[in-house]
């Protein structure tokens, strides 16, 4: 699969842009676990017009991220052009356009999944912006307001029709959320629209190996993409590449080696912020990693390694949950 002159190779997985997740800490360990495209929190258009601090560091980047893709949002065609030209001088390898993200504060205002309401100034955007940088421009979508409005089929052409070099549908509308079922087999009416030559990209519900296995086989995506799943197990990239090459599960590594990836992550974290900022950023990870399922009693445990505040208290809870977890049962 290639976007623009970006070769991912066959099948690959992408890692979904979330925010207050996909760091650049973040990317960098899904990228070491397998992630062949990673992308950056979706930053504000107004934002990073603004040359707003916190923002312009969301998109720093590290070369041995690459490839990885810089996502915007914003909700008129002068300002996502110009917060355009601002991500392309910051050398990302391709610009992603966010018409998908359903939260109040963005699509209640008109932008992310907002722009589904409002599909021509979605067009008139995407036309705009791909004319305005030399970058590849994607996009990322919904298949459509709610249940009543799934346009997916139709707006997929129209994006096409703009230049776009690829195109991510997640299989909910906005109305959903997160929330019910991804309906996969409208991604698939995509990509099997002999109208179609752009790739496209299925996000929703993978959460296995098995799952990425069946987005590709039953619906013929180019690449699947994978996000709230990776939050406290970026090694899941190497468990579905695995799948994916072989057709077998790999086998589960000893509990201490997920628990010194998720002490790296830290690490990673306390380094590109500071001890107490990287703490805090590495806490949604504690607190959804897998690992720590099904451990009996454990949620004292959990609540002390969610509230630790320096890397030396939360080391000590970690060091003492693998001693039990070693300890004869």
């Amino acid at each position: 699969m290639r976007i623009g002159a970006i070769d991912l190779g066959t099948e690959p997985l992408l890692l979904a842009p979330m925010e207050d997740v996909t760091d650049v800490a973040f990317r960098l360990m899904c990228k070491q676990f397998g992630a062949d495209l990673v992308y950056s929190e979706f930053l504000s258009a107004d934002a990073l017009i603004r040359q707003v601090a916190g923002t312009f560091r969301k998109m720093v980047i590290d070369e041995a991220e690459r490839p990885m893709a810089v996502q915007i949002y914003g909700r008129d065609v002068a300002s996502m052009v110009e917060a355009a030209r601002v991500c392309e001088a910051a050398g990302p390898n391709l610009i992603d356009l966010n018409f998908g993200c359903p939260v109040k504060r963005v699509a209640g205002k008109g932008a992310g999944s907002g722009m589904l309401r409002n599909v021509p100034l979605m067009i008139e955007i995407t036309r705009e912006v791909v004319r305005a940088v030399s970058l590849p421009v994607t996009v990322k979508t919904r298949l459509g307001w709610d249940n009543d409005s799934k346009i997916i089929v139709d707006l997929a052409e129209q994006l096409q029709d703009c230049g776009i070099a690829a195109l991510t549908i997640h299989g909910r509308t906005r109305a959903q959320m997160y929330t019910g079922t991804a309906d996969w087999t409208l991604i698939g009416a995509v990509k099997n629209n002999p109208r179609m030559h752009i790739p496209i990209i299925g996000n929703g519900d993978i959460t296995t190996p098995q799952e990425a296995r069946r987005a590709f086989d039953e619906y013929g995506v180019d690449a699947v993409m994978v996000g709230r799943a990776s939050i406290g197990q970026p090694w899941i990239f190497e468990e579905m590449k695995h799948f994916l090459h072989t057709g077998e599960t790999l086998p589960q590594r000893p509990f201490s080696y997920y628990m010194e990836i998720l002490r790296r992550q830290t690490l990673n974290n306390i380094k590109k912020l500071d001890e107490r900022r990287g703490i805090l950023h590495t806490r949604r990870h504690i607190a959804a990693s897998p690992i720590f399922k099904g451990i009996p009693n454990f949620k004292p445990t959990r609540v002390a390694m969610l509230r630790a505040t320096t890397q030396t208290e939360l080391f000590a809870i970690m060091d003492d949950v693998e001693k039990m977890m070693a300890a004869p049962q």
